[in-house]
């Protein structure tokens, strides 16, 4: 099998889920989709009637991380790479074979992520520097004015998105993974019950291996962006951004300094 992937899924739109399992089948690559779902009911057990879906019902809110650990240890030594996708995301037949055809040519990337916009064809602006504290957490309490300058570097803008290059935090939205990589760096931490562990992921990924945007071919995220509009998914956001910097360090963090200077420096960034 070359390719296996995950969606956990959490009182899930069916529709939703049956769209993007489409865009599996049209991609016509041998797959094994793998269903953590983490509802309080199995509602979606008999949504996708397929071989090649496999479901699991945990019973409880596990977690993001948690769920997907759960399908990567079914699958670590029995697929070459392995997507973390989220159910919203949708997209064309030739987006998998092009991540593949690319991983191929380069061993020495474990990770990879294609370009990603709205259904309105805007850019979502997911390749960003590994976080200081104020990048996640103090930004939220400024004006966007006072902001510009950090987020045209933080996010790369600067680059305008229209070239391959490596990038040490890509989104969990769509997470393309080459298996033995995963094997030997670990995959998700399950302190994290969501949204710092595609953070943690790909920095780890980043030590030992490239960590690859790829704009030449591209999906569509619809991105609901919980924790701007729900106070308790703020409160869920806060609570696990603490505990990832207290992992990785909050204001001394030597790795983080290194690696961002490293990137911005073979993107020719200039202050």
């Amino acid at each position: 099998m070359k390719i296996s992937a995950s969606i956990v899924l959490y009182k899930t739109d069916p529709l939703e889920l049956k769209h993007v399992y489409q865009c599996f089948i049209q991609s016509q690559v041998n797959f094994q989709l793998l269903l953590i779902d983490n509802s309080p009911d199995d509602r979606l057990r008999n949504v996708l009637n397929d071989q090649s879906v496999q479901y699991l019902h945990t019973g409880h809110n596990i977690g993001y991380g948690r769920g997907h650990n759960l399908a990567i240890k079914e699958i670590i030594n029995k697929s070459e790479f392995h997507l973390v996708i989220n159910s919203d995301i949708s997209f064309l037949p030739n987006v998998i074979v092009s991540l593949i055809a690319y991983m191929d040519q380069h061993p020495e990337v474990g990770q990879i992520m294609p370009k990603v916009l709205s259904p309105d064809g805007e850019m979502q602006y997911l390749c960003k520097l590994i976080p200081t504290p104020f990048d996640l957490i103090f930004r939220r309490f400024l004006p966007p004015l006072l902001l510009k300058k950090r987020k045209e570097k933080f996010q790369l803008l600067f680059t305008g998105y229209n070239q391959i290059m490596e990038v040490p935090y890509l989104s969990g939205c769509f997470m393309f993974l080459r298996t033995s990589t995963v094997k030997e760096v670990g995959s998700f931490d399950e302190r994290f019950f969501m949204y710092p562990e595609d953070i943690d992921l790909t920095r780890r990924i980043n030590e030992k291996y490239k960590t690859i945007y790829f704009p030449e071919v591209y999906i569509i995220h619809d991105h609901a962006k919980e924790s701007y509009k729900r106070g308790d998914m703020l409160l869920i956001h806060a609570a696990n951004m603490i505990k990832y910097f207290n992992k990785w360090g909050w204001f001394y963090d030597l790795k983080r300094v290194k690696t961002n200077q490293s990137i911005l420096k073979k993107l020719n960034y200039e202050r």
